[in-house]
């Protein structure tokens, strides 16, 4: 598709010299008197093809737009996932770039891709078809394309302060984007609709939206805008070579040095020519390119921000037959390194037993059930499972024995049965988790658990609960040995 995109782009970007030699023979052959047929089918097929053409390559780009965009989602997804801990997730340095790779395609950094490919073909376009004109001024005099096409090319050198895109992304600029996203959200995503409309924000979150978006194409423009001197010289250097040009075209046919057909055929190119000129291309590939490099820098990014060594190979099988030991164990998150939420813990907990970890807000009990998952590794110290460390087992075969509630447990918009057996499970055994986790009569095990689709239904915040219970339940009665609850109950009533 990219080869054929850039086919026709190269046959589009001729077709307008090769119009313009069409109508100088034309017109020389009208000149003296020859047969017509042969120009005037030339010119006739010419100018077909420069109207049909057109509509085909923005079919073409909007097609191959959709499929780079396709790919740069796979990439991203790849690299968000293909790391085994979650603290690449949360690492405030990849925020930026998690920001435009994540919605460039939303329009709200810029065109979708399907758009961007569009106005990328017309800017390069213009480039080979004014390439092209320029060239065919070369019958003329030798010295006409370099001083035409150097002029207009010289444009992009002068102007090029507005479409560098390093000068865009800016960090005000990212954090203005980052403000004005989080607004977008708050106003359309259904999690935050209850407490918009009950707290009587919405005319706040339309105004914040509104400022913020301002505030960035303020930022946007600051950083992009034309010097006056720049301006003012590449015009005064394209009118300097343009008047040369036509000045000399108009005494070459004074002094009957080239004749009429001729004279179209180089006023034409000289005309044309000027495609050349700075335009939108600069800016197309710039908004493109954004997304690509930002998903680029993401991979290798992402790769280095492992909070998880590289897995071990023993298998897990059986584990914990023993006991679970927490020897020496500290840990801090990445963005506040000097701030430990656990300090040279001990803790052994028997294989078999059931413990529970009380503490304040904030204490580490989430964190001590994100390491057991190893989601993270201790800072220092380690965390041994029948007197292996963590790190030596292979990481698959481990999560494979460990089954977990989070508090922030996962909605998925999937159908019952996937939600309590994402990994897929005989029905008796769905339904028995289920009735265990006391979520036997919510929905037939096909129903979709989200209202936006046919057939589908949403579920209380108990009743979700009980789904994230049942997902757990199930996972239990699939083999796995390690169960970790964090707040299970926190949505349910006294009863449940």
């Amino acid at each position: 598709m990219a080869a054929g995109w850039w086919f026709l782009l190269t046959l589009r970007g001729l077709l307008p010299a090769g119009f313009s030699i069409a109508i100088g023979i034309l017109v020389s052959s009208i000149q003296h008197r020859f047969d017509l047929a042969v120009p005037l089918l030339v010119v006739g097929l010419i100018f077909i093809l420069l109207q049909v053409l057109g509509p085909v390559q923005t079919a073409l780009s909007a097609n191959l737009g959709d499929r780079t965009a396709a790919w740069l989602y796979d990439e991203l997804t790849q690299a968000c996932v293909a790391v085994p801990g979650i603290g690449h997730l949360e690492d405030p340095d990849l925020a930026a770039d998690l920001q435009v790779a994540r919605d460039f395609d939303r329009g709200m950094t810029g065109p979708p891709l399907s758009l961007s490919v569009d106005f990328i073909a017309s800017g390069l376009l213009d480039m080979v078809a004014g390439l092209a004109q320029a060239a065919v001024l070369f019958g003329y005099a030798f010295w006409a394309p370099p001083v035409l096409a150097g002029a207009w090319l010289a444009t992009h050198w002068l102007l090029r302060e507005s479409a560098i895109w390093k000068t865009r992304n800016t960090e005000e600029v990212r954090q203005a984007q980052r403000d004005a996203d989080y607004s977008y959200r708050l106003a359309v995503d259904p999690p935050a609709a209850k407490e918009v409309r009950v707290f009587g924000l919405s005319e706040w979150v339309l105004d914040r939206f509104i400022a913020r978006r301002r505030r960035l194409h303020q930022l946007q423009y600051q950083a992009t805008r034309m010097r006056e001197r720049s301006v003012l010289a590449s015009l005064a250097l394209v009118l300097a070579a343009n008047g040369l040009i036509l000045w000399s075209l108009a005494h070459a046919a004074l002094t009957h040095h080239i004749g009429l057909g001729p004279l179209i055929v180089y006023a034409q190119a000289a005309v044309g020519t000027s495609m050349i000129a700075f335009g939108g291309l600069n800016w197309a590939l710039d908004g493109a390119a954004a997304p690509v490099a930002a998903v680029a820098r993401l991979k290798a990014a992402m790769a280095r921000k492992q909070t998880v060594a590289d897995s071990g190979t023993l298998p897990a099988e059986g584990m914990p037959a023993s006991e679970l030991r927490f020897r020496n164990v500290t840990f801090a998150y990445q963005a506040t390194p000097s701030r430990p939420v656990l300090r040279d813990l001990n803790l052994t907990i028997p294989a078999g037993s059931s413990l529970a970890i009380v503490g304040q807000n904030g204490a580490g009990k989430t964190t001590l059930a994100k390491l057991l998952c190893r989601l993270y590794d201790p800072t220092s110290g380690g965390i041994e499972v029948d007197g292996i460390d963590l790190r030596e087992l292979d990481l698959a075969s481990w999560r494979r024995r460990i089954t977990a509630v989070f508090q922030d447990f996962v909605r998925f918009e999937l159908t019952l049965r996937e939600n309590v057996a994402p990994r897929g499970a005989p029905d008796d055994a769905v339904s028995a988790a289920l009735d265990d986790a006391g979520a036997g009569e919510l929905a037939g095990l096909d129903t979709v658990l989200a209202k936006g689709y046919a057939g589908g239904t949403d579920l209380s915040g108990g009743q979700w609960q009980r789904i994230a219970l049942a997902r757990a339940l199930s996972a239990v009665r699939l083999g796995a040995g390690l169960v970790l609850l964090d707040e299970p109950t926190a949505q349910l009533d006294v009863r449940g």
